[in-house]
């Protein structure tokens, strides 16, 4: 959608202290405004156009107009009357903008109603409603603009475009401006400081998506990402200079050589594909190779910046006609006959060298620091016997091409890297590789294989030894960085925190990073210098620069700030509880912005009860604080089974489907509602996806505590999503190690909410992509059926073209409405939005 006119939030944002009483008819007081801008009739060559039309004032009204925050200087009020005065044109005509916004606690339907003297446009959410082309003498004499609009909870923005005449016979210029609510139960505030968030701030705006520094530690390379209000997206970089401050913008991506402190990028010369090297303190261009392989999947420069090594893929698929025959479960996926193999190319020479081949793909690990070895792993299906597949680690001699195996057919080992003097290989890996060295859980209990650990191997005698068993965090990504400092990117309760192992003490720490969730960490090859992207329960993505020594980061990229200074975000609070057992479950809860605790409030609670806890972050497709800025508390809660909290917490997944982690989220909920004396008890929903969605649908049939409840993309019978999913037998050999459905029935029968649907009696929302290949959309279909039959309250949403999550734009966006509505409908008693949008059929 295109439009004229781009609205600063902050002047349109429902008022969140000392706002206005909420009335059902409200006049709007106070406005902000630009300052006039002088038109004039253009220069007329003829007296009509092509179309015989004489020039009219009111075509001065079609002006484009492209506002920015600090255009709107002037702050004007109502008079006793209820009329906003401003100054006439001083000769010919002036057009200015006055903004202004409204806060509804529902979705409603509104007019309203603009009387002015002048010619003028109404504008809502910045697209325009209506226009007055008359101009009238006086106030009392103005014809009255009305327009009906429907607004969605939340903060509705409004802006009169206005045409201002010297030759108004009035001394001064006035307007009056009446809201109306039709529902008479709708809540409106009049709106002077930030506005309430929605969906859209989750997608739109820029945010920074990555941060690399160089070798030397002096440039960073700043990536951005950003959406614009039509859902489409964009990328860009720029470089930052720690040491003077100044930055440059790139305009296309480039990387970081390993060793020199210079950039890289390729690019189309002569026909040829060429790697380009780019001096970052004057940014003058070199050839680096004049033509490197462009049939490539992706390329890594060696350390000594001598040769690349490039992975190409080869597809052995031969089929034919419209029957086909599985060789695998994983067979019915794109790909499953391609395989990949590494090649060296040497940037001098230009001498190209094919280095694995075979019928496995062979996969890169790292090159050594002094470009002499290469890690490779050679990976395999392994269909009988969890968790199905199975890898070898080999170490190439690239002088040679020897080849010396490191391990075999483990099961449960990651990822490698080289220690900067080549002696040792970092691992990554589950607590059951090499034989369970790391394993750390009770007798009888099966680890979570989503737990991540590290293992050093030393590389003359092959040992492996364990450096994480009795540490609780998860694992993600590791970095060498030093001969002694290890840098670990790990999952801790619903922080995401980075970590120093000392390799000569076996100490960690943990680094003091400014943010709640470290999506990226970066230390410089050669210096004591990183560079990290994060973000906050409340905040978006930020960049930082970090240094090692002293611990202290400097802020370096912000591009959410003045976004999110527009918007008034309700107190977020920690809260946990004790089990019945005794173990302590953590938890948050969001406020609404406006909240009063003299005040009863419906309650939602969000889950994912997999193996991830829902992290600290601000902006996700299930967002807390949207969900708060309607009008709920949002309590959300990590249950047994979780990452990051150790393993013998994570291991409560293992074989269980709901059955610990719904105990842990039906007590919360409990306890939460009882401590709080603004929640209402009878008016509490639930939700979650995936998983989590699993148990939206599993504890219906354990408690009724929920008065509404949504789930999108759930699993309702474990045996058909086991079979059926794309990853279904793959996740299972986590969530149900060693049972199948043949030597564990109880599990997959009575576990699986379908075969429990009869004790389902909560209004229930599903939800479910059409082309889902993680859970299929049967798994949403029968529960629909199941429910259907028992004449159980119970809807419906497929939407089309979309897989696990919800891509498109539009799509989001309106899947996201479909789950307020339900919410408003069950937990607000205001079942309209969801009437609007899904009218009962007759």
């Amino acid at each position: 959608m295109k439009t004229n006119l781009l609205l600063p939030a902050m002047l349109l944002g429902a008022l969140v202290a000392g706002r206005a009483a909420a009335q059902s008819k409200l006049n709007i007081s106070k406005v902000r405004a630009t300052p006039p801008v002088a038109l004039a009739s253009p220069f007329m060559t003829d007296s009509t156009n092509l179309k015989g039309e004489k020039f009219e004032d009111k075509m001065l009204l079609n002006a484009t107009f492209l506002t920015q925050r600090q255009d709107f200087k002037e702050e004007i009020a109502a008079d006793t009357s209820r009329c906003l005065l401003f100054p006439k044109a001083k000769e010919g005509y002036e057009l200015r903008f006055f903004a202004f916004g409204v806060n509804a606690d529902r979705y409603a339907k509104l007019k309203v109603t603009v009387t002015s003297p002048g010619m003028l446009e109404l504008y809502v959410n910045g697209k325009k409603e209506l226009s007055k082309t008359t101009a009238e003498d006086s106030l009392q004499s103005a014809k009255k603009a009305e327009k009906e609009i429907t607004v969605n909870p939340g903060t509705t923005e409004l802006s009169v475009k206005y045409l201002s005449r010297s030759s108004s016979k009035t001394p001064q210029e006035s307007m009056h401006i009446l809201v109306e609510a039709k529902d008479s139960t709708v809540q409106l505030a009049e709106c002077g400081g930030k506005r309430f968030i929605r969906i859209s701030d989750m997608v739109e705006g820029v945010r920074a998506s990555g941060a690399s520094i160089s070798p030397n530690g002096r440039f960073i390379v700043l990536s951005y990402a950003s959406v614009n209000e039509e859902g489409k997206s964009s990328r860009y970089s720029e470089l930052y200079d720690t040491k003077t401050g100044k930055r440059l913008h790139m305009d296309k991506p480039m990387w970081w050589m390993p060793t020199s402190n210079k950039l890289y990028y390729t690019a189309q010369r002569g026909g040829r594909n060429a790697l380009i090297g780019v001096d970052p303190e004057t940014m003058s261009e070199s050839i680096i190779a004049a033509a490197i392989p462009q049939d490539g999947d992706g390329f890594r420069i060696a350390p000594n910046e001598q040769f690349l090594i490039y992975t190409i893929k080869e597809s052995y698929e031969d089929r034919k006609g419209d029957l086909r025959s599985l060789k695998s479960p994983q067979d019915r996926q794109e790909g499953y006959f391609d395989r990949r193999y590494l090649y060296r190319y040497d940037l001098e020479t230009g001498v190209n060298r094919r280095l694995t081949y075979g019928k496995h793909t062979t996969s890169l690990n790292d090159v050594s620091r002094d470009s002499r070895y290469l890690l490779f792993t050679v990976s395999d299906e392994q269909i009988t016997e969890r968790p199905f597949r199975k890898s070898t680690l080999l170490m190439m001699d690239l002088k040679t091409l020897k080849v010396d195996t490191l391990w075999k057919d483990e099961k449960y080992a990651g990822a490698a890297s080289f220690s900067p003097d080549g002696q040792k290989i970092l691992i990554e890996g589950a607590p059951e590789a090499f034989g369970g060295i790391a394993l750390n859980v009770p007798q009888g209990a099966i680890a979570n294989s989503y737990e991540g650990e590290a293992f050093i191997m030393t590389l003359p005698d092959r040992k492996v030894t364990e450096i994480s068993k009795n540490f609780d965090p998860s694992i993600e990504r590791t970095a060498w960085h030093s001969n002694d400092e290890i840098y670990l990117n790990v999952v801790e309760a619903d922080y995401e925190n980075v970590y120093r192992y000392s390799v000569a003490k076996k100490t960690f720490t943990k680094l003091r990073l400014q943010e709640d969730v470290i999506r990226t960490f970066h230390p410089a090859q050669s210096a004591a210098a990183a560079a990290y992207v994060g973000v906050s329960v409340s905040g978006s993505a930020r960049a930082y620069a970090y240094d090692l020594k002293s611990g202290k980061s400097a802020l370096i990229g912000d591009p959410s700030k003045e976004r999110l200074a527009d918007i008034a975000l309700g107190k977020v609070t920690d809260w946990s509880f004790t089990a019945s057992d005794g173990t302590l479950i953590k938890g948050r809860y969001y406020l609404p912005p406006n909240f009063d605790a003299t005040k009863k409030y419906p309650l939602i609670v969000y889950y994912y009860g997999g193996v991830t806890p829902t992290a600290r972050v601000l902006e996700t497709s299930y967002p807390l604080h949207v969900y708060a800025s309607l009008g709920y508390v949002v309590y959300t809660l990590q249950p047994s089974g979780t990452v990051g909290f150790g393993q013998a917490f994570s291991a409560r997944h293992v074989n269980a489907w709901g059955k610990r982690t719904a105990d842990d989220i039906v007590e919360g909920t409990k306890k939460f509602a009882a401590e709080h004396d603004f929640i209402n008890e009878k008016k509490i929903g639930c939700i979650g996806a995936s998983y989590g969605g699993f148990m939206t649908m599993y504890l219906q049939t354990v408690t009724d505590i929920f008065a509404a409840a949504v789930s999108h993309a759930g699993i309702s019978s474990i045996a058909s999503y086991w079979g059926e999913g794309y990853w279904g037998y793959a996740y299972s050999g986590a969530a149900s190690a060693d049972s199948y459905p043949w030597n564990n029935k109880t599990l997959y029968v009575e576990q699986s909410p379908l075969f429990n649907a009869d004790k389902i009696k909560t209004p229930l929302l599903l939800l479910h992509g059409m082309e889902d290949t993680n859970v299929p959309v049967g798994e949403s279909i029968q529960m629909f059926t199941a429910l259907k039959i028992l004449g159980r309250p119970v809807e419906f949403i497929q939407v089309k073209g979309e897989n696990h999550g919800i891509a498109t734009y539009k799509r989001k966006l309106e899947w996201s409405y479909s789950i307020y509505a339900w919410f408003a409908k069950w937990l607000q008693d205001n079942p309209s939005w969801w009437d609007s949008l899904y009218p009962e059929k007759k």
